[in-house]
């Protein structure tokens, strides 16, 4: 394989062959239709189909394809188990590799950016990638200091092909839909377009890299790999061993599955109340679950490895007061104050209006698992989420067509629930409850003020007696 754009022809053809062939199926399921075959067995085929060629597409390029079947694997969760089950596998494979590119552009790359005399930077450099994903690969390395390390190599041309690979991607969102029901995948696009300057800065994904390093030094649950070194599209970090999510998914045993899931959700809010940064792309091929020392030593001791800050939202007071707010008061009941708050952050806009008893109705079931004490997240809540949400029948989904996303929102939304779709995949029981009373502002009822008496007037004395 050549460099990331080849043929930006080749690329194009590709990609837009997908409508014409959900357009081809479409028939096709009519045909079956007037044949005497059910409407929900015919769209259930029509949907593992569509689900099939999407994927295979998605998976033989990079760039921004491959980022947008990242982000929609981590959903698959939501998906028929008769279209899920066979694709789990290549959704997996999607979030974790990548085609190589080859040896000599990689040696270019490095003598670009890095200098002629590249090599003895390195004690040791391995060619093979031992990873790749949307816009770079990794390769494994020993610093010239000793240290293990990974090289990041940014793709050339990875920022072109980002553009074009959504700019066409998005021209035909809408017919990705039944594919991961009760979510919209044109602002997910659109999203990724305006994030691919930042994406495409090692410095900025450096610095947000070392920040987090920083602060989870000394943490016993959560290690980020430290930043060695940085140039343009290239960029150097203390290599970190440990089981891929994607195998904890796969083969993970009950308490694996449990802790990463914990330790997942503990990162997530612990994160922006830390550092003011959101890792904004939870997708399993980022996280590694890392055993103690101690062999003894059971998962309870395991730490989460976090990768790839290449992604964030900057949110420098931490998750926004309203959100803990919001999800305390839903759970006490309280729709009006509920509706009110929603409506002055912009969920509701001032030219709709809706029964707040029903706005109540409508979130209740959705954080349902920030009211136990533990909740085991499963494939099968997931599905019935998003069949409760896609259902044009149903009143949840004429209500969430009236509410609005708030663009200062958006990330922070698309995060959170691709962190809860990687929780139904590990099929973990997790202490949500816990986390969101240590780590999300607003949670938490406040304290109520002591009221202070007026100290009681002290008598006067007497006035002593005159002759």
């Amino acid at each position: 394989m050549s460099d990331l754009p080849r043929k930006a022809v080749t690329r194009t053809a590709k990609l837009a062959a997908l409508p014409l062939g959900f357009a081809g199926r479409a028939t096709w399921g009519l045909g079956k239709r007037i044949g005497g075959r059910s409407a929900e067995l015919v769209a259930r085929e029509l949907q593992q189909r569509t689900a099939e060629q999407l994927f295979k597409v998605l998976g033989e390029l990079k760039g921004g394809a491959m980022k947008l079947g990242q982000a929609l694997s981590v959903f698959e969760s939501a998906l028929p188990e008769e279209v899920a089950g066979p694709y789990r596998a290549a959704l997996t494979k999607l979030q974790d590799a990548a085609p190589p590119m080859p040896t000599r552009t990689v040696h270019a790359v490095l003598e670009e950016r890095l200098g002629a005399e590249w090599r003895e930077l390195f004690l040791e450099f391995e060619d093979k990638p031992a990873a790749a994903a949307s816009i770079g690969q990794v390769h494994r390395a020993v610093w010239h200091d000793g240290r293990e390390v990974a090289v990041k190599v940014q793709y050339p041309g990875a920022g072109e092909a980002l553009l074009s690979d959504l700019t066409q991607l998005s021209r035909f969102a809408r017919l990705l839909g039944p594919l991961v029901p009760g979510m919209d995948i044109k602002p997910l696009i659109a999203e990724m377009r305006d994030r691919v300057s930042e994406e495409l800065d090692y410095a900025l994904e450096a610095a947000a890299q070392q920040k987090h390093a920083e602060e989870f030094a000394d943490d016993p649950d959560v290690l980020v790999p430290a930043v060695v070194h940085r140039a343009d599209q290239v960029l150097v970090t203390e290599w970190m061993d440990g089981i891929p999510l994607a195998e904890v998914i796969a083969d993970g045993t009950p308490a694996q599955r449990d802790r990463a899931g914990q330790l997942l959700a503990r990162f997530l809010f612990s994160g922006p109340a830390r550092t003011g940064l959101l890792h904004a792309d939870p997708h399993p091929g980022n996280f590694r679950l890392l055993p103690g020392t101690d062999e003894d030593e059971g998962p309870e001791s395991w730490r989460l490895g976090v990768l790839d800050f290449g992604t964030v939202d900057r949110l420098p007071g931490g998750l926004p007061e309203t959100i803990g707010t919001c999800l305390r008061m839903t759970l006490t009941g309280e729709a009006e104050t509920v509706y009110e708050l929603l409506r002055a952050d912009g969920f509701v806009k001032e030219s709709v209006a809706l029964d707040p008893d029903a706005v109540l109705e409508y979130l209740l079931p959705i954080i349902e698992p920030a009211e136990a004490e533990s909740f085991l997240f499963t494939r099968g809540w997931m599905r019935n989420q998003a069949a409760r949400i896609a259902d044009p029948r149903s009143p949840a989904h004429q209500l969430g067509k009236q509410l609005n996303l708030p663009p200062s929102y958006l990330l922070i939304h698309r995060v959170t629930l691709s962190t809860i779709g990687v929780l139904c995949q590990l099929n973990a029981t997790v202490r949500l409850r816990a986390e969101l009373e240590e780590w999300l502002p607003g949670f938490v009822a406040p304290e109520p003020e002591a009221v202070s008496l007026p100290e009681p007037a002290a008598e006067s004395a007497p006035a002593p007696a005159t002759d």
